[in-house]
């Protein structure tokens, strides 16, 4: 299993990149996991869209659904259809209006998830964990059948406990990393040094932390990180940079 990140700001796109969007691929199978501002053009780059075979998504807020409209129009507008004639797109019902937005003719149709289900979506295994977040947002661990491999991501939350046992010994972690660690006030994302943290605590075998601010250093970012993660590597996300998860 291999993921390529296609967008990583959290918010609003800037300097060229986007905001938040991934594409997972395992054996043939191309996932696109959240798909904010600038992720179809990203997409472009590295697959034809019609090749998707599924869509899902964390939360409906815009910095992760932003091109969703877009890539329904893409379908719709396009009569070639390599692998299926409709593109699922997994999301959350707690937002009825949101998810039944899901639905377009001719181009794709919602599916809706609940926290406590298990999706079975191609060769990948799908649970969730609710998040801490202004609006309903669900933390993912997608493990790879047969093989075991696993990559857990928080999608956008404040830090949680219940995350450590969620990720435990991840192969690939991604963390919504937002915050240096001098943030104060209110926090709906992590701190670097809490992904850092929890990435060691959860003894996952790689941190990747995106969602990442648009000023700042990020090097600082990911040294805050590394210095709470202990031995585990941690990598900034990066356009079009393509991670291998492996036991």
């Amino acid at each position: 299993m291999k993921v390529t990140v296609l967008g990583y700001y959290g918010g609003y796109p800037a300097n060229g990149i986007g905001t938040s969007s991934y594409l997972i691929e395992s054996n043939g199978f191309h996932l696109l996991m959240d798909c904010g501002s600038g992720a179809l053009l990203s997409l472009e780059k590295v697959l034809d869209p019609l090749q998707l075979d599924a869509v899902i998504l964390s939360h409906y807020h815009h910095d992760h659904v932003a091109d969703v409209g877009v890539l329904q129009y893409y379908w719709q507008l396009h009569n070639e259809r390599p692998n299926q004639q409709t593109l699922p797109i997994y999301g959350p019902t707690a937002d009825p209006l949101m998810f039944g937005s899901l639905t377009w003719p001719h181009a794709s149709e919602g599916k809706g998830y609940a926290p406590a289900d298990v999706l079975n979506i191609g060769p990948l295994t799908i649970s969730f964990l609710p998040m801490k977040h202004p609006v309903p947002a669900f933390g993912m661990r997608i493990v790879e059948n047969p093989t075991g491999e696993t990559l857990a991501f928080t999608a956008d939350t404040a830090y949680i406990p219940e995350l450590v046992p969620f990720v435990k010994h991840a192969n690939l972690l991604m963390t919504d990393t937002n915050f240096f660690d001098d943030k104060t006030g209110t926090k709906w994302h992590m701190t670097a040094g809490e992904s850092g943290k929890l990435a060691a605590d959860a003894q996952v075998h790689q941190l990747m932390l995106t969602h990442l601010p648009q000023e700042g250093d990020l090097t600082t970012l990911k040294q805050e990180a590394q210095a709470q993660a202990g031995q585990v590597p941690v990598e900034l996300a990066a356009l079009r940079k393509t991670f291998n998860v492996k036991l």
